[in-house]
């Protein structure tokens, strides 16, 4: 583990705070690894005086960074993404270590950054405006795209580094500066790829104040970031309360929110789907980070006619995960971040049977000596109607709800009205992000995709709910926030739109014919 901290910049004791220089020296954070509960490193919180002057770098580098073409920013971006391909196995091995994935998805958490480094270098050439026609004699009309300023970035933990990512290449090839504060759990992780950003910016001699940190409480360095006027759009990805309480602040003093918030995500398996597909798509969305996603499957909406094959294949599957040290290349399911975590998922489970639902299997807390004093379950499968308390709510941890809809009649009697009846179970939540169904009929499929379907921002056919490609914008409807990241047109959130018209001719008409004076 040392020599891993030790390429990556991570010392004993971090400073939490960059804006051009590292700052830190405020209350301390201890950072323990959920895998066996020892000791990773410390951080140096920032200090209220600090954050000050963390944020008036950052809005002076945003002054000098609009100036450079986009093109220039988008190449400092592309440089990023290949310095982040060079650490791509160490910053995945401390993403496992700081937030408990397993090897793979630490990995694959690093190559979202990549991804999106390239996606973003390629836009760079691409923040097109419009030309229209104008209604006025010898006049054109066009519009432009212009840098924001300062983009505030507040991660949560079970993405550590990725979402900062989403935002931060946008915004920088938009020519915006981002201040980010990630989750107090994974801060490490944000020290490294800060420090890495800066690398990359003083080879280039680019202030590296646009890519700024500022790690502390949520209650002072947080709100102290939602309530600033310098910081023209806050990018949130949290809980639904978080959102509401962020979008509150921020849309009082008028500024601009992304608000990724929290997901209930449901996969309808129809009597015509295919079980062999559904099975490994509802599996790697129900425990995939140990269901610690805002994507992860959370209901399965289920025909009566396959329900019991279905559920007897996720029992001998669920018995089969194997649980325990992400770092083993064996191991499916890690920890969950922390011990609150854990009473979460058994409350749920004790709340499912007391309102009526069935727990079917799994739920349990593992400890012993094979799991040493981390934060290890398994996975609960349980059977629910839609309407509980319980299944309204998103509990964030691997607990998937089984809940049945239509007859128990042969494929071949199934009618567009039951169709409907597993769609409005699964838009019949407050959350609206990731949804899926499978099916083998091209009808059920594109009535899911109509506007009479799926009511979330994300929604897919014969895929899970958990996996997004960041060609694709992300984001969902509803209590989920409305946001959008990453995909074709997302630039356009972290920039400031200008309409513009030039008038040629020696007359000075008016739009709508208005005539004013002789």
């Amino acid at each position: 583990m040392s020599d891993l901290l030790k390429t990556l910049g991570i010392t004993t004791s971090n400073p939490g705070g960059f804006g051009g220089e590292w700052l830190g020296s405020g209350p301390e954070i201890e950072v323990l690894t959920p895998i066996d509960g020892s000791r990773i490193a410390s951080v140096k919180t920032v200090t209220e005086d600090e954050y000050e002057q963390i944020l008036n770098r950052t809005a002076h580098a945003f002054e000098a960074w609009r100036t450079v073409p986009a093109p220039l920013r988008g190449e400092v971006v592309r440089q990023l993404g290949d310095r982040l391909r060079t650490a791509k196995r160490d910053l995945g091995a401390l993403v496992t270590l700081e937030m408990g994935k397993i090897a793979a998805e630490g990995e694959g958490e690093v190559q979202e950054m990549i991804d999106i480094c390239d996606f973003a270098c390629g836009l760079s050439r691409q923040l097109y405006g419009l030309t229209m026609p104008s209604e006025r004699v010898d006049h054109r009309m066009y519009e432009q795209w212009h840098p924001l300023g300062v983009v505030g970035v507040i991660s949560a933990f079970n993405f550590p580094v990725a979402v900062w990512s989403w935002n931060a290449a946008l915004g920088a090839v938009c020519g915006n500066s981002t201040v980010w504060k990630p989750a107090s759990r994974t801060p490490l992780t944000a020290i490294a790829v800060t420090r890495i950003a800066e690398e990359v910016c003083r080879a280039n001699d680019v202030d590296p104040a646009i890519f700024s940190l500022t790690i502390g409480g949520g209650t002072t360095i947080g709100e102290r970031l939602v309530q600033d006027r310098r910081v023209e759009l806050i990018s949130v990805t949290g809980s639904c309360e978080v959102g509401h309480r962020v979008a509150g602040v921020v849309g009082e003093r008028l500024g601009r929110t992304i608000l990724e918030l929290g997901g209930n995500n449901a996969i309808i398996v129809t009597a015509h789907a295919n079980l062999d597909l559904a099975l490994p798509a509802i599996l790697f969305g129900a425990i995939g980070t140990a269901g610690q996603r805002c994507t992860s499957t959370r209901r399965i909406i289920c025909h009566r006619s396959v329900r019991d094959d279905l559920v007897n294949r996720l029992k001998r599957a669920y018995s089969g995960v194997r649980i325990g040290d992400p770092r083993r290349p064996e191991t499916l399911m890690g920890p969950l971040v922390s011990q609150d975590s854990v009473e979460n998922l058994m409350q749920a489970a004790v709340r499912v049977k007391a309102e009526g639902g069935e727990v079917l299997c799994g739920g349990d807390r593992l400890e012993g000596e094979a799991y040493p004093g981390g934060h290890y379950v398994t996975p609960c499968l349980a059977a629910a109607t839609n309407d509980l308390a319980i299944v309204q709510e998103e509990t964030f941890g691997p607990i998937l709800y089984i809940i049945d809809y239509g007859s128990v009649d042969a494929p071949s009697t199934q009618t567009v009205d039951e169709l409907e009846e597993a769609v409005a179970l699964q838009n019949a939540v407050p959350q609206g992000l990731s949804s899926a169904i499978f099916t083998e009929h091209l009808r059920e499929a594109e009535y899911f995709l109509s506007a009479r379907g799926s009511d979330c921002g994300i929604a897919n056919v014969n895929i899970g709910t958990s996996g997004a490609e960041i060609g694709g914008a992300f984001g969902g409807e509803k209590e989920t926030g409305g946001g959008r990241e990453a995909g074709t047109d997302a630039w356009r959130a972290y920039m400031r739109r200008q309409t513009n018209t030039i008038n040629r001719s020696t007359e000075l008409p008016l739009a709508q014919g208005i005539k004013f004076g002789d």
